[in-house]
């Protein structure tokens, strides 16, 4: 059930201007008694103006403390009418505006230690913050004050205490300023010995008993995972596979995972996985798609494929448009309980299957007849893996899936009578490309070909819809694009991109790549100091540009781009961009020598540019014969370091000029592979080139690229 505006909470029959917004969020406080503002010149002309502060409030629409937030004061007509005698509110969706959100979530952070949603921020007409909090109940209890007390006060502080309160405000800005990301002053080693500072940090806080990095609650961190891929394959270092199969299994068998409609819920709120946060998001599924998918290639064990197919079984079956792009979420809460859609009574399973089903069901999850969460209900957790199970019972592991099949078919067909959580149906344009790049490569790993056309269907609709005339990206569409694109929406969309051409090899959608990438660098990247800031040099209604490394709940746009301008670099021969890639390593060396483990997705691009990389080149037309066994050489193996260009047709030749002097040999198609600036000979069969991917070459040269640097 996508959000309807007509079903947004209310005690007021008069809508504010957030009516005439398309955020599913916005519009859920639209009919709020409070006077909600949309950010922009209209409600910072009005502070001026009526010599107000601006209320600031940032969520999101399935966010489960901005429900509550929402429910115990802004739909309250007495918070509301002292927050609209006090200040002049603006609402925000982190999720449309990701600039806004990152700015004030680091100034949050520097005044109170601490960040989240919903986030309240109190700040001046220019902009400038002077007090911070995430959520604030209507009443203040047990030491915390409360929105009744605070707006008071700040209002008190406003008229009696000006000078102090912009004075704190001056600071605060200049603090963010100051404390942007700035390149290492020191002369870091930019080599094999960062990657081992980042194994060694994650080592250090992996869960030995339950899988995952630290404690409760406990977060997926997906690019953890891609990273420590990549170390056991270059260091064939047991352990750093190990934490990877340990984590994906105990995730997989745990209450995270949604065992009846497939895909991840966005957190446990324990360390074993077992009782998630209920909000599902895209990014999640995307990231968690292709930690599996590589996580199969490596090992070729099934319960990873099957994983990945039954996240992109859900996404594509309730997060898909009718267009072919992705929705952002679905809400944790349905019928004003978190959980409720998911949860199971005893009963209730006994009323919906047959005795031995139930009996099978039992033998497979931990269900309790007194429950085993809130209420006497239960969340499906897996007691062991298919496999075990399958050999206690005494049956094959695949009869045991069509037994397990044919269960859930029945739980999924009466949960689906319930009243399902909210959809957030907005399209982003740096979380698609995230599902785009998921798809393509799912696609390639289990050779699953409709996976990658509905990758395409996604990027079409993005690159039709989501452009201007201009070529640049914009972030958000609901009832039509708005909100120029931000760095996110760039390095996400192109990493789709490259994936989806290495699955499909349409040279379209490498043009549009490099077109993108050759956008992004031109407005975002910074010609003084290296790297690239989340905004566009021509944004104008932020109090300054941020410029971010660090991996949250997605990884970082820079860490992503470094990463695609070398794949770039070596796909079309663009040199300039490779450079570009290690100037972002140089500035930042610092980072990862001091804190790696807040850093995966750099080290899974620096890794990648330390190489040795491997550089295939496939002449010949995609339905040839040779070239699809080759094709399936390549994909079943975990070749994290690789680019695959097929040459056919003049288009790849003028996006490549290196590709004008590769040919057939005889007549046949061909393999050219280059590892490092080493190259070998070209070769005319399958069998040659699996010696090439399987060869020591292929692997390690000595730890060492030729263009370390």
């Amino acid at each position: 059930m996508a959000i309807d505006p007509k079903a947004a909470s209310s005690n007021s029959n008069t809508a504010n201007r957030l009516i005439s917004e398309t955020s599913p969020y916005l519009l859920q406080h639209a009919n709020n008694p409070v006077d909600w503002y949309p950010w922009g010149e209209e409600a910072f002309q009005a502070a001026s103006r009526e010599d107000r502060p601006v209320f600031l409030s940032v969520g999101y629409s399935t966010c489960h403390w901005c429900h509550v937030m929402a429910r115990e004061s802004f739909q309250d007509p007495e918070v509301a009418e002292l927050l609209n005698r006090t200040f002049i509110c603006i609402k925000v969706d982190r999720e449309e505006r990701p600039d806004i959100d990152q700015i004030y979530m680091k100034a949050a952070q520097a005044m109170t230690g601490r960040g989240g949603w919903p986030l309240s921020i109190i700040m001046t007409a220019d902009k400038k913050p002077f007090f911070a909090a995430t959520y604030i109940p209507k009443r203040g209890s047990f030491g915390q004050a409360g929105m009744m007390e605070i707006i008071p006060r700040i209002g008190e502080l406003w008229q009696e205490s000006r000078e102090e309160l912009l004075r704190s405000a001056d600071q605060i800005l200049d603090y963010l300023k100051q404390n942007r990301f700035r390149p290492s002053l020191r002369d870091e080693a930019v080599d094999e010995s960062l990657l081992k500072k980042g194994y060694d940090a994650l080592a250090s806080v992996y869960d030995p008993q339950n899988g995952g990095f630290g404690g409760a609650p406990k977060f997926p961190a997906a690019h953890n995972l891609l990273f420590l891929l990549r170390y056991w394959k270059k260091n064939m270092d047991a352990f750093a596979l190990q934490m990877v199969e340990d984590t994906l299994q105990a995730m997989r068998m745990g209450g995270i995972f949604d065992h009846l409609g497939g895909g991840f819920h966005r957190y446990s709120t324990d360390a074993g996985w077992r009782v998630p946060h209920f909000e599902k998001t895209l990014y999640d599924q995307a990231m968690m798609a292709m930690a599996y998918a590589e996580a199969y290639q490596a090992t070729a064990k099934e319960e990873y494929a099957r994983t990945v197919q039954e996240i992109l079984e859900y996404v594509l079956r309730d997060m898909t448009s009718p267009q072919g792009a992705f929705f952002s979420a679905e809400d944790a809460d349905s019928e004003g309980e978190e959980g409720a859609y998911y949860l199971w009574r005893a009963d209730e399973l006994k009323e919906v299957l047959e005795e031995e089903e139930f009996r099978l069901l039992i033998r497979l999850f931990d269900i309790h007849e007194s429950g085993n969460f809130e209420a006497g209900r239960n969340i499906l957790i897996a007691r062991s893996t298919f496999k075990d199970a399958a050999s206690v019972i005494g049956i094959s592991e695949s009869e045991l899936y069509h037994r397990w099949g044919v269960v859930r078919e029945r739980l999924l067909a009466a949960r689906g009578k319930r009243v399902r959580p909210s959809k957030d149906d907005k399209i982003l344009t740096d979380w698609n490309g995230l599902m785009i790049a998921a798809l393509a490569r799912a696609a390639q790993a289990l050779r699953r070909p409709e996976y990658a056309d509905a990758a395409a269907r996604g990027a079409d609709f993005i690159l039709n819809e989501m452009k201007t005339e201009s070529g640049r990206l914009l972030h958000s569409y609901r009832q039509g694009a708005l909100i120029s694109g931000c760095l996110d929406d760039y390095a996400f969309l192109v990493w789709g991109l490259i994936d989806l051409y290495e699955a499909q090899f349409d040279v379209k959608y490498l043009r549009a790549a490099v077109d993108l990438n050759r956008t992004m660098t031109e407005h975002f990247w910074d010609k003084d100091e290296a790297g690239l800031f989340f905004s566009p040099d021509d944004a104008s209604d932020l109090p300054l540009r941020e410029k971010a490394f660090h991996d949250g709940a997605i990884p970082s746009g820079n860490s992503v781009a470094m990463l695609n301008l070398l794949r770039l670099s070596h796909l079309t021969g663009e040199t300039q961009w490779g450079e570009m890639a290690w100037e972002l390593a140089r500035s930042s060396a610092g980072l990862l020598a001091t804190q790696p483990a807040g850093y995966a997705m750099l080290l899974s691009s620096l890794d990648y540019g330390l190489g040795p990389s491997m550089q295939i080149a496939l002449v010949g037309r995609s339905e040839d014969a040779a070239i699809i066994e080759m094709l399936s050489a390549i994909r079943e193996r975990f070749l994290p370091h690789k680019s695959v260009l097929l040459v056919q047709g003049e288009e790849t030749k003028e996006l490549a000029e290196f590709a004008r002097d590769l040919g057939k040999i005889a007549g046949k198609s061909a393999a050219y592979v280059c590892t490092g600036e080493s190259c070998s000979p070209a070769v005319a069969s399958p069998v040659e080139l699996i010696r090439l991917l399987d060869g020591p070459n292929a692997i390690m040269d000595n730890g060492k690229s030729s263009k370390d640097p």
